[in-house]
């Protein structure tokens, strides 16, 4: 099974002459590889899979996603 997570790109950088940039996942901040994403754009949101953002996203569709597995982290009890 793979997974994907949406987080939104904060800064973009050389390294290593590869794009890279940090993006942010709900508060945790990691760099991640944007060579994939040539468009992309501080304040874009990715969708990031092992350490490579492979798509834009459009903001509403990456805090949907982040709510989702927040609620999945943290599931109420169905007998409330």
């Amino acid at each position: 099974m793979c997974l994907a997570v949406p987080g939104k790109v904060e800064s973009i950088f050389e390294a290593d002459e590869m794009t890279m940039g940090t993006v942010n996942f709900g508060g945790v901040v990691k760099e991640v590889c944007l060579v994939l994403l040539p468009e992309i754009q501080v304040g874009d949101y990715a969708v990031v899979h092992a350490g490579f953002a492979i798509s834009r996203i459009d903001e509403a569709s990456a805090e949907e996603t982040l709510r989702t597995f927040q609620a999945l982290e943290h599931p109420t009890d169905p007998r409330s």
